[in-house]
């Protein structure tokens, strides 16, 4: 899909498909190839391909070349409620912006109706405003992973307080607190990688053409500012979720242990009853208590007191 927009009194207008020609951002969402050709044609610019755009290589991703950047980045989109990883790559020169995606993004979307009309005068100024709205994005995400890592804080530790949940449910309730971790700690990773392309491109873009405009100079240093302080918060995140982790992985041990100490117990109450009822059930003329009147009852209460005896004693040295 292609989306063209220009400039006009500060705000950017998208253009219909016969007006194309005069855009000077050129937006390509899963292009296809005649809107490939149609772009490098307008623009004369030499545009990456998705094999491209995916390659690690700082040396890969950022590249100049006639005073054209060429610069990709991992981005993270949004598909059914979970945050995914994507890719996207920006064609920069003084006229014109190209920016490539094969995903969906909301930003890249609504970017024409949500900047501010002093940030729309030209490319320069689209590509600061979308790398700040990719910041920006990257900031409510990790507060939203916040706020969800506390609720599961409150719920590993201070729900669990003096709560009688039933063994099945305790059991159900950490592996669904498990599944949210590994979920989380997907995103903060995706975010990460995002977080770096953007620490990436912003000096990148700024020490390699001396066309950049001075204000569009500073609003990219302002973006690395918010990165770097970014990058912390996640790390803060990825120790959080680490250490809710290692807590809700302890919570399984306890309550493994737990299930073994009583079978441990019980298994220590039924020898001796065991032991009893095999004395007096072998088939031997010459046993004692065999003419006794009250046989049958003296074995029971022998089988009763020799299952409750060790009970009592584990209660008395607090091992149960």
């Amino acid at each position: 899909m292609l989306k063209a927009y220009a400039c006009q009194n500060g705000r950017l207008i998208r253009l219909a498909p016969e007006e194309a020609a005069n855009a000077i951002w050129f937006d390509l969402e899963i292009p296809e190839p005649d809107e490939y050709a149609f772009v490098t044609r307008v623009t004369e610019f030499s545009l990456p391909q998705h094999a491209d755009l995916i390659e690690i290589e700082n040396s890969s991703r950022l590249g100049v070349e006639n005073e054209i950047l060429t610069l990709s980045m991992p981005i993270v989109t949004r598909a059914s409620g979970v945050l995914e990883a994507g890719v996207c790559g920006f064609v920069l020169s003084p006229k014109f912006l190209v920016t490539l995606r094969f995903a969906p993004s909301l930003l890249f979307n609504q970017f024409n109706t949500t900047a501010p009309p002093d940030n729309v005068s030209g490319s320069t100024h689209i590509f600061a405003g979308l790398l700040e709205g990719i910041v920006d994005r990257q900031a409510d995400s990790l507060e939203k992973l916040r706020e969800e890592l506390d609720h599961l804080s409150h719920k590993v530790f201070h729900h669990r307080m003096g709560n009688q949940t039933p063994a099945r449910n305790a059991e159900r309730e950490l592996q669904a607190i498990l599944i949210t971790l590994g979920r989380d700690y997907d995103a903060i990773s995706f975010l990460r990688d995002a977080q770096l392309g953007v620490a990436r491109i912003a000096p990148y873009a700024i020490a390699a053409v001396e066309w950049m405009p001075k204000p569009v100079r500073d609003r990219l240093k302002s973006v690395q500012r918010d990165v770097s302080s970014l990058n912390e918060f996640s790390t803060h995140l990825t120790d959080k979720v680490q250490f809710l982790l290692d807590s809700t992985l302890g919570f399984i041990n306890i309550a493994q242990n737990s299930l073994i100490k009583v079978l441990t117990i019980v298994s220590i109450m039924g020898i001796p009853p065991t032991l009893i009822a095999g004395i007096y059930g072998m088939n031997f003329h010459n046993i004692p208590e065999l003419s006794w009147q009250y046989g049958y009852e003296y074995a029971w209460a022998a089988m009763i007191i020799s299952a409750v005896a060790p009970l009592i004693w584990f209660r008395k040295k607090g091992w149960i």
